[in-house]
C-alpha cells in the first residue's frame, strides 16, 4: 500500500512537471526576464526624457525672460537718457531774454543725442518760441499755440509726456517726448525721438532658429517687430491671450513656461518684460514645435536604446531560462526513476544554488524511503498497539462511567423504596439526606462529563472581569467546611485583599475541584487555601497533607480518567476527570497551573492569575461582603415546560429569599407578572410548543419595555446552540446544574445589571 502511494505521488509529480516543461515554463521564464528588464528600461527612459524636456523648457524660458528683461532695460535706459538730456533745456525761465543761449543748448542737445530729430521749446503759455530740426529750417519766435495739445498739458501736469508712436515717410518710427521745467515759467521742451534704436534692439534678439522679439505699446499696438510691415500697418495685438494677460497682470511675470498663440495662429512659448517708465511690453517668443525638438530627439534616442536593451534582455533571458530549465529536467527524470522504484538512484546536479539543494532533498528522500521499507512492519505494530491502547481507554471509560452511574442509581432506587414504606420521621429525614447525596454524586458525574465535552467541543468561552479574589475564597470555605469537619480535617482559608482579572465562575470551578481532590486524598491533617504575590501576578495555592503524588504519576494526573493509586490503598474513588477539567479550564483562562508533591507528605497545586488595581470603595472585606449576596428580595421569572423543573427551581430560589414566578410560556409569565418588572429571567432553551428561550426572553423584554438580565438553560451540548445564544448576548448553562453554579450565575448577572443602572444591588442573607 505504501509502495503504491509513493509510486502514485512520483507519477503525478513527473506528469505535472513534464507537462510544464513541455509547455510554457521555458517561455514563461523568458517572458518574465524580458518584461522585467524592458519595464526597467522603459521606466528609466521615460523619466529621463521627461526631466530632460522639463529642464530644457525651463532653460529656454529663462533665456527668453533674460532677453526680454535685457531689451526692456535697454529701451528704458534709452528713453531715460533722452528725458534726462531734454530736462537741461528747461532750466532757464522765459522771463529772462536768453534766446541765443537756448538755441546753442538745443543745437548741442541734437549733437549729443542723435535720436532726437527735432526740438521745440514752449513758453509757460504753450507757445512755441524756438524750433531746431535736423530735417527742416530752424525757426525762432513762431508763437504757434500748443497749449491745448496733450504734449503740453500732460507735461505741465505730470512733468513728462510720452506720446504715441507714429511713422514718418512710412519707414521710421517716431515718438513725442515732452519734459516740463521744475517751475511753470520754465516752459516745456518737446522732442521728436527716432525709435530706430529700439528697432535695432529688437532685431538683435534671437532665440533658437525661429524665435523673435517684439514690442507693444500701452494700448496693445505693435511698436517694434522683425517684420516691419506689421508695424507699418499699425497692427493691434491686444487680442492675443499673452498680450491681454500681460497688460492685466499686476505682479511680476510668471516663472513657468507660458504657451500661447501668435498673430499667425501658431503655438509659441512666450515670455515678456515691462519697459519703464513707458507702458510698453517686450515679448520674446519661440515656436512650441521648435521648443519640443529636444523631446522628440530624446524619444528617438530612447527608442533606439530600448530596442537594443530588449535585444540584450531577450538574449540574457534565453541563457538564464536554459540554466534553470535544464536542471529542472534533470530533477524530473531523477524523480521519475525514484518513483518507479529505483530507490538507489541519485540525482546529480551541480549548480550551487537552490536547485542543487532540491536535488539533495530528493536523494535524501530516496534514502529515507529505502529505510522506511525496513521499518514498515515495526510501524504497523506500533499503530496496532496505539489502537489497542485507545480501545483500552475507551473500555476503561465505559467501565468507570457505568460503575459510577449504576452505584448512585442503585442506591437511589433502594432509598426511594425505603422512603415509601418508612413512617418514622427521623429515619425519613436520614433517607432523604442519603437520596440528596446520591443525586449529588450523579450530578457531579454528569457535570464532569459535560464539562469535558464542552471543553473538547470548544463550546465554552471565558468571560473575563475584575473582582476581588476573596469572594471566591469565602465561597469555597463555606462549601467545604462541613465536609472537612466530617472527615476530621482542618480547612484553613487565608483571606486576601487582591483584585484579579479572570472568569469568576470558571476560576471558582478550578479551585472547587482542587480543594475537593485535596479533601478526598487527605486521610488526616488539613488543607490550606491561600494566595501570594509573584511579581504582577497572584499565585493561588491549594496545599494538603495527604498521600502525595509520585514523580511518575505527576505526568499523568491531568489526563482523562486517570486515578491516583497508592501501594496501601490501591485505586482511588472517582471518575478521574477532576484534574483533567482543571487543566483544560486553566488553558482556556490562560492561567498557568503546576503541582509540587512528595509521596506521604502532601501536595501543593498552584494557579497563577493576573492582578488588577484595587477598586475604590470595595477594597475592604466588609464592603465586599455587603455585595456578596444580591439575591434576596429579587423577582425571578423561570420559564420551562417541565413541571418538575419548575417546582424544583422555584423551591430552591424561594429558599434563597427570591420572589419567584414560574411559567411554561412567555404569555403565562406576563399574566402572572401583572405588569411588574422582574429582575432576572431564566428560561429553558427548547420548549415543547416550538418556541425557544431566546424568543421567550425577547418577548418578555419587549412587552415590559426593559433590558432585563437573563440567561438560558439547555440539556444538549451543541456548539450551534451556544453560538446562537452568544450572538444574542445571553449566557448558556447546561443541565444538570449544580445549585452553587446556578447561584453564582444569578448573582453575577444581577450585580452587572445593578452596576449598569447606576445603583448598588440590595444585599441580604440566605
Amino acid at each position: 500500500m505504501t509502495d503504491f502511494a509513493h509510486k502514485l505521488t512520483f507519477s503525478s509529480t513527473r506528469s505535472f512537471v513534464g507537462r510544464v516543461l513541455h509547455g510554457m515554463l521555458f517561455w514563461k521564464y523568458v517572458a518574465l526576464f524580458v518584461a522585467v528588464l524592458s519595464t526597467a528600461l522603459v521606466t528609466n527612459s521615460l523619466i529621463e526624457t521627461w526631466f530632460t524636456y522639463q529642464e530644457h523648457r525651463a532653460a529656454l524660458v529663462r533665456l527668453q525672460r533674460e532677453q526680454a528683461n535685457s531689451a526692456a532695460g535697454r529701451i528704458s535706459q534709452f528713453i531715460r537718457e533722452i528725458e534726462s538730456n531734454l530736462g537741461w533745456t528747461t532750466h532757464l525761465s522765459w522771463a529772462i531774454p536768453a534766446m541765443e543761449q537756448r538755441e546753442l543748448d538745443g543745437i548741442r542737445l541734437l549733437r549729443q543725442v542723435p535720436a532726437i530729430t527735432e526740438l521745440s521749446l514752449l513758453d509757460d503759455q504753450g507757445r512755441e518760441q524756438l524750433r531746431i530740426s535736423r530735417q527742416a529750417m530752424d525757426r525762432v519766435g513762431g508763437n504757434v499755440d500748443f497749449s491745448a495739445e496733450d504734449k503740453f498739458k500732460t507735461a505741465v501736469a505730470n512733468k513728462v509726456y510720452y506720446g504715441p508712436v507714429n511713422f514718418r515717410r512710412g519707414s521710421e518710427p517716431f515718438m513725442t517726448l515732452s519734459v516740463a521745467g521744475a517751475r511753470r515759467e520754465a516752459g516745456v521742451s518737446i522732442a521728436e525721438v527716432n525709435l530706430t534704436h529700439i528697432w535695432d534692439v529688437i532685431n538683435q534678439i534671437h532665440v533658437g532658429r525661429s524665435g523673435r522679439a517684439f514690442v507693444v505699446g500701452g494700448q496693445g499696438r505693435l511698436i517694434a517687430h522683425p517684420d516691419i510691415s506689421l508695424v507699418l500697418r499699425n497692427t493691434d495685438l491686444s487680442g492675443l491671450a499673452q498680450v491681454r494677460a500681460a497688460r492685466q497682470a499686476t505682479g511680476p511675470p510668471p516663472e513657468q513656461a507660458v504657451v500661447a498663440v501668435d498673430e499667425r495662429g501658431e503655438r509659441v512659448l512666450t515670455a515678456y518684460a515691462k519697459a519703464t517708465p513707458l507702458d510698453w511690453l517686450v515679448f520674446v517668443e519661440i515656436p512650441e514645435s521648435e521648443a519640443d525638438e529636444p523631446l522628440y530627439a530624446a524619444i528617438k534616442r530612447t527608442a533606439i536604446i530600448l530596442l537594443a536593451g530588449l535585444a540584450l534582455a531577450l538574449l540574457a533571458a534565453l541563457i538564464l531560462a536554459r540554466m534553470m530549465v535544464v536542471p529542472i529536467r534533470t530533477l524530473t527524470a531523477g524523480a521519475a526513476r525514484i518513483g518507479a522504484g529505483t530507490l538507489d538512484h541519485r540525482i546529480a546536479i551541480k549548480t550551487g544554488d537552490e536547485l542543487e539543494t532540491l536535488g539533495e532533498q530528493f536523494n535524501h528522500m530516496a534514502t529515507q524511503l529505502q529505510g522506511s521499507y525496513a521499518t514498515l512492519e515495526r510501524k504497523v505494530e506500533e499503530r496496532t498497539h496505539q489502537l489497542q491502547v485507545a480501545n483500552l481507554a475507551k473500555s476503561r471509560f465505559l467501565a468507570a462511567a457505568s460503575h459510577d452511574l449504576r452505584q448512585p442509581l442503585h442506591a437511589l432506587n433502594l432509598f426511594v423504596a425505603q422512603l415509601r414504606n418508612e413512617t418514622d420521621q427521623v429515619e425519613r429525614e436520614r433517607v432523604a439526606g442519603r437520596i440528596d447525596l446520591a443525586v449529588g454524586n450523579m450530578n457531579e458525574l454528569f457535570n464532569a462529563l459535560l464539562d469535558i465535552s464542552k471543553l473538547d467541543a470548544g463550546a465554552l468561552n471565558a468571560s473575563l472581569s475584575d473582582f476581588p479574589v476573596n469572594s471566591i475564597l469565602r465561597h469555597i470555605e463555606a462549601t467545604f467546611a462541613a465536609a472537612a469537619r466530617e472527615k476530621g480535617l482542618v480547612l484553613r482559608v487565608v483571606p486576601s485583599s487582591a483584585w484579579i482579572c479572570s472568569d469568576a465562575i470558571l476560576l471558582e470551578r478550578v479551585l472547587l475541584n482542587l480543594v475537593s481532590n485535596a479533601i478526598r486524598y487527605t486521610p488526616k491533617g488539613g488543607i490550606v487555601l491561600g494566595c501570594r504575590h509573584v511579581g504582577d501576578r497572584l499565585r493561588i495555592d491549594v496545599c494538603d497533607s495527604g498521600v502525595g503524588v509520585s514523580k511518575d504519576q505527576q505526568r499523568n494526573i491531568f489526563a482523562e480518567f486517570y486515578q491516583i493509586a497508592t501501594p496501601d490503598q490501591g485505586q482511588r474513588d472517582g471518575l478521574g476527570l477532576g484534574l483533567a477539567i482543571v487543566e483544560r479550564l486553566c488553558a482556556l483562562l490562560k492561567h498557568p497551573i503546576g503541582v509540587d508533591s512528595t509521596p506521604g507528605k502532601g501536595s501543593r497545586f498552584h494557579v497563577t492569575v493576573p492582578t488588577v488595581a484595587k477598586r475604590p470603595g470595595l477594597a475592604s472585606p466588609a464592603a465586599a461582603a455587603a455585595t456578596a449576596d444580591p439575591l434576596r428580595g429579587k423577582l425571578i421569572v423561570v420559564v420551562d415546560d417541565d413541571d418538575l423543573v419548575l417546582e424544583g427551581t422555584g423551591g430552591l430560589l424561594r429558599n434563597w429569599g427570591c420572589r419567584v414566578v414560574t411559567a411554561a410560556s412567555d404569555r403565562e409569565a406576563l399574566t402572572k407578572l401583572d405588569g411588574n418588572r422582574p429582575d432576572l429571567i431564566i428560561s429553558d432553551f427548547h420548549l415543547h410548543d416550538g418556541q425557544t428561550g431566546i424568543e421567550v426572553i425577547t418577548a418578555l423584554r419587549g412587552a415590559l419595555q426593559a433590558p432585563i438580565a437573563a440567561f438560558l438553560i439547555s440539556g444538549d451540548i451543541l456548539p450551534d446552540r451556544l453560538r446562537e445564544a452568544q450572538m444574542k448576548g445571553l449566557h448558556l448553562l447546561h443541565k444538570p446544574i449544580a445549585p452553587m453554579t446556578l447561584r453564582t450565575m444569578m448573582s453575577r448577572l444581577l450585580k452587572a445589571d445593578a452596576e449598569s443602572r447606576g445603583k448598588a444591588p440590595q444585599s441580604g442573607g440566605n
